[in-house]
């Protein structure tokens, strides 16, 4: 296996230089189909997608490591490929390690070795969770979720954000925002709850007011941000106005791949 791992990896290599070197010629146009002809390694089909290109086979690197049993890792800061192989392409522990963030609204606990996958391929590491419950910007554990003090079903079904990660590396640093879907559960419920004190709120039964997720891009310059939890910047907000359009999101902001703290953000319109 040893010696099929370095010749796959060359042969993987190959592709990529093949790829570069093969650049078409101003005005050709590149076609490419699924390839119709069979990959054996070691004597057994393997599983992998092939597709033909101008009489070539070409198949994704990363599926090549996998089936053989060597690391393919993509570094953005330096647009580098980097092939391992004397590290597993995928075991146990960094199976489990790659964070399939909740989409039900759950909340997600960061653990040190968690790895997020970014929308660029890079998988970030998580190193350091001590400020998790514990730091500067907070002094005490969150408690639970806000219990209805009013009746929610008055307001429009909810719809939760998607999971979102955004990833951010430059001279100061390798940065990811992780959107918190529990902590924008927080917000919506404490956005009700003061609603429900504020009968100029409410007409006909029905509430006057909006609280929907995510921020509209156009808006985001007119967007608070604030950290840490702080319950009275909300309801302060709808006693002040209680007949807006609220929008609300919240991060996890990590640093070098450690958890600094929990981002909110309100806009009121």
């Amino acid at each position: 296996m040893k010696n099929v791992k370095k010749e796959a990896a060359l042969v993987a290599s190959g592709i990529l230089l093949g790829t570069a070197l093969a650049a078409p010629v101003a005005g050709a146009a590149l076609t490419a189909q699924m390839s119709s002809q069979k990959i054996v390694i070691d004597g057994k089909p393997a599983q992998i997608e092939a597709y033909s290109i101008n009489g070539s086979n070409y198949c994704k690197l990363r599926d090549v490591g996998k089936a053989v049993g060597f690391h393919v890792s993509y570094d953005p800061l330096t647009n580098t490929v980097r092939i391992n192989t004397k590290e597993a392409y995928e075991d146990a522990a960094s199976a489990s390690a790659t964070v399939k963030l909740p989409t039900d609204g759950s909340q997600y606990i960061p653990q040190v070795g968690d790895r997020i996958l970014c929308a660029d391929g890079a998988e970030y590491e998580i190193k350091n969770v001590e400020r998790w419950d514990n730091n500067v910007y907070q002094t005490a554990k969150l408690p639970p979720l806000p219990a209805p003090k009013c009746d929610w079903s008055k307001f429009p079904t909810l719809t939760l954000p998607e999971p979102e990660v955004r990833h951010y590396h430059d001279q100061y640093g390798d940065d990811l925002f992780v959107r918190n879907v529990y902590e924008v559960r927080r917000m919506v419920y404490t956005i009700y709850n003061a609603l429900g004190e504020e009968p100029s709120a409410w007409r006909d039964g029905k509430p006057l007011a909006t609280v929907s997720t995510v921020i509209p891009p156009e808006y985001e310059a007119y967007t608070a941000k604030f950290w840490p939890w702080n319950e009275s910047n909300l309801t302060d907000l709808v006693h002040s106005r209680p007949n807006s359009r609220y929008y609300v999101d919240a991060f996890d902001f990590y640093h070098g791949g450690a958890y600094q703290y929990t981002r909110y953000l309100v806009l009121s319109l």
